[in-house]
């Protein structure tokens, strides 16, 4: 089974940074034609798109709202995939998820087959 792990989360102030990891284990997509990405969720809301790039190239996808701001990319050696969030803002807080295999829109969460368990991110103005 496909297995991804998240790490980087937690506290910031608006304006800060952080870099987000997923370490993916088992069969990888890297090298697959399918989505990579990352989603959000925060309580008591749907889980949104993030950002999200194609197996076999460089290119990235983002929602409007973090456009300017966060940064996808990824590791193919390691297996790593990366989102670089810059000027955090309170309403960027969500728990945060790599996600694999999606066939679909690039940014449509019920596309994607593989999920981590999440990364908490929280934005304090």
């Amino acid at each position: 089974q496909v297995q991804l792990v998240e790490s980087g989360g937690g506290a910031v102030q608006a304006g800060g940074s952080l870099r987000l990891s997923c370490l993916v284990s088992g069969y990888s997509y890297f090298y697959g034609g399918y989505w990579m990405g990352w989603f959000r969720q925060a309580p008591g809301k749907e889980r949104e798109g993030v950002a999200a790039q194609w197996s076999t190239n460089d290119n990235a996808n983002y929602a409007e709202s973090v456009k300017g701001r966060f940064t996808m990319s990824r590791d193919n050696a390691r297996k790593t995939l990366y989102l670089q969030m810059n000027s955090l803002k309170p309403e960027d807080s969500a728990m945060y998820y790599c996600a694999a295999g999606g066939s679909g829109r690039p940014l449509d969460a019920q596309t994607y087959k593989y999920w981590g368990q999440g990364t908490a991110v929280t934005v304090s103005s």
